[in-house]
């Protein structure tokens, strides 16, 4: 979401690991008070009857909370710009996804799309100061987890609160057993609101998941990044070089050569998995 890097930012003082923590029980507990409060505790246990979704859940939890984690480092070491790029290739590289994993065909502007998108890469890798990992995790991370959600027939609300409650143990002993995990009672307040900030735009993506064109969807998912670009330059000041301009361009460029192809076609594809919102 567009707004995470203020928020974390915040806590730029605080080791990631323990930030990742505090985000995981603290999203637990708000996550747990809504599914009580509208009373859908059954259809979250008939998830976890079946042993297939539990595993299924597990590896997505470990890959929303490398993403987390990946993301909270990179609002932590000025690299706000990076997480950013690596948003705007999520959609691309979930289309590519698609195709390996579940036989999905791509059309030939389709393909275009990709192959600029990995050009934007190759250009940060090669004429920049070397390989983009935090791009290119963020994006693999956040791209195969929506691709482990799909095979998951259960909504957001309750699989993400499945996700942060199978690794809640593990951030738990961590923050009981980590030196750096003993913060302030202001710097406590703060993270504290991190289970709100994680579940509200969930939330509000569900409902609008239901209201809104898939296109329209699609299309709606580019503002994360694009918010997070403009706050890393006008907020943050990080630098942008030519290179680095060169390389959003052509992640730019293969956005709009897939939004006009789907325009065009009339049969509009969701250009990332829709119930996968709940990064970074």
């Amino acid at each position: 979401m567009g707004h995470f890097p203020l928020y974390f930012h915040a806590l730029a003082h605080v080791p990631p690991l323990i930030v990742l923590c505090h985000r995981i029980a603290w999203s637990v507990a708000f996550l747990a008070g809504v599914v009580a409060l509208r009373r859908e505790w059954r259809p979250v246990w008939q998830v976890l009857r079946k042993p297939r979704n539990l595993a299924l859940l597990s590896v997505a939890a470990i890959l929303i909370a490398l993403n987390w984690l990946i993301f909270i480092y990179a609002v932590s070491s000025s690299q706000v710009l990076q997480a950013s790029l690596g948003y705007f290739i999520n959609p691309l590289l979930s289309i590519a996804l698609g195709m390996v994993f579940l036989h999905e065909r791509l059309r030939p502007w389709q393909w275009a799309a990709v192959f600029l998108a990995v050009a934007g890469v190759a250009n940060l890798t090669f004429r920049g100061t070397g390989f983009p990992w935090i791009a290119v995790s963020l994006a693999c991370t956040f791209g195969f987890y929506g691709l482990v959600r799909k095979k998951v027939d259960t909504n957001s609300l309750h699989a993400l609160l499945i996700e942060t409650g199978i690794i809640f143990p593990s951030s738990f002993l961590l923050l009981c057993v980590l030196p750096a995990a003993h913060v302030s009672p202001g710097t406590l307040g703060i993270l504290s609101m991190s289970g709100v900030i994680t579940a509200v735009p969930l939330l509000m993506f569900g409902a609008a998941v239901r209201r809104l064109r898939l296109s329209t969807i699609g299309f709606l998912q580019y503002i994360g990044p694009s918010l997070q670009f403009l706050i890393a330059i006008l907020l943050f000041h990080e630098q942008l070089n030519p290179t680095r301009l060169l390389s959003f361009a052509l992640c730019w460029a293969a956005i709009g050569v897939y939004v006009a192809d789907s325009v065009v076609k009339r049969s509009p594809v969701a250009v990332a998995p829709t119930d996968s919102e709940s990064g970074p």
